[in-house]
């Protein structure tokens, strides 16, 4: 008995010791990126991320989404029968809050250090934009509402190419699942330039519970316990493609969000299938002109002018379905992912997407200059 009391108590010390550890391995991964870029991101997540993948890969839904359900479910039964037994129980109330707590505690650390040693690290890997050599440099409002027109003009003729149901929306006609068979193509493009865009991972999965997610405000997430892509496969047509991307874009490993909205856009415009491409380019052309309005309200209404019938339909679908789900609970979880980005060290939280524009404005800017040359 006093062998398996001592037993319990080395490994609880061992497990209090992961929490030190953690904050080491975060600290040391934020201080030298180049090391945390080649050592782990290229290394170590991208051996276990791939095994762990193609395993999950084998089953065609998301084990992520079933375990966190099951986690949720036994969670709450756990804490309300602890909960019942500290009222029955008169005396000793607050030893036994204060081992309840523990036990919390103890099931945080576990989950931290486990979600650092397989993707969390990732957040201190090098920036894309060193990476892939783009130089980011500031850039003007001018050169901004070029990068619009540019992105609307090859957007308008992308539009012509894909299909729209009878309401002038554009429709995936073999549905989600052949976007996931496919989604592979636009990241083989890519990888041929970009070595850190290799791998071979299991098929991004759709959400059984994709109307929650909706309510949430969230258009898919990545499960790093599981390696798994997962889609929101409620959202419009038009966004699937993109969002599927970004998706796998965190599944090879990229982890901050500006970045994967980023990878997601260069994909899809690599990919040699024009339903990914106009995903991309309208991914590309949101954000872009959100940027605009900021700025320059007055260019932005002009150049809106030239959107097509048909994105302007699209762009009216989108908003139409997420005003749909506006409320309390996608408010919350808004505030839940602000504080979990900035929690990763991506200070402007949500705000932090609008980088992807200065990654556009560089490529764009560099083209230009190549063109002339």
């Amino acid at each position: 008995m006093k062998v398996l009391e001592r037993q319990i108590k080395f490994n609880k010390k061992i497990i209090l010791l992961l929490f030190p550890l953690s904050v080491i391995l975060v600290y040391f991964s934020s201080k030298l990126p180049s090391i945390t870029e080649k050592i782990y991101s290229n290394g170590v997540y991208k051996f276990i991320s791939q095994i762990l993948s193609n395993i999950t890969g084998i089953v065609p839904f998301s084990i992520g989404e079933v375990g966190l359900i099951i986690i949720v479910i036994i969670c709450t039964w756990w804490l309300i029968k602890n909960i019942i037994m500290i009222l029955k129980i008169k005396n000793n109330i607050v030893k036994k809050l204060l081992k309840l707590s523990y036990r919390v505690i103890i099931a945080v650390i576990i989950v931290y250090f486990i979600f650092n040693f397989i993707w969390g690290l990732n957040y201190y890997r090098l920036p894309f934009s060193d990476i892939a050599r783009i130089d980011i440099k500031e850039a003007s409002t001018d050169e901004l509402a070029e990068l619009c027109e540019y992105l609307i003009e090859q957007g308008n003729t992308l539009r012509t190419k894909v299909n729209e149901n009878n309401a002038g929306v554009m429709y995936l006609p073999n549905g989600h699942k052949d976007i996931f068979n496919r989604s592979y193509l636009g990241y083989n493009n890519a990888s041929a330039i970009y070595p850190e865009l290799r791998g071979r991972y299991g098929k991004p999965k759709g959400v059984i519970f994709s109307e929650v997610m909706s309510y949430m405000g969230i258009s898919g997430i990545y499960s790093p316990f599981t390696a798994e892509a997962n889609v929101n496969i409620s959202i419009p047509d038009s966004m699937i493609p993109s969002t599927t991307c970004h998706e796998m874009a965190h599944q090879y490993g990229f982890a901050r969000e500006d970045e994967a909205n980023y990878i997601a856009y260069l994909t899809c415009s690599m990919h040699p299938d024009v339903d990914f491409q106009y995903s991309g380019n309208l991914l590309a052309i949101i954000y872009s002109m959100n940027a605009l309005y900021k700025y320059d309200a007055h260019r932005y209404w002009m150049l809106y002018e030239n959107y097509s019938d048909g994105i302007k339909n699209d762009l009216k679908n989108i908003s139409a379905y997420w005003s749909h789900y506006e409320g309390p609970i996608e408010k919350a979880s808004d505030k839940l992912n602000d504080t979990y980005l900035k929690i990763n060290r991506q200070q402007d939280g949500v705000r932090s997407y609008g980088r992807m524009v200065d990654l556009l404005l560089a490529e764009f800017l560099k083209n230009k200059t190549q063109k002339r040359k």
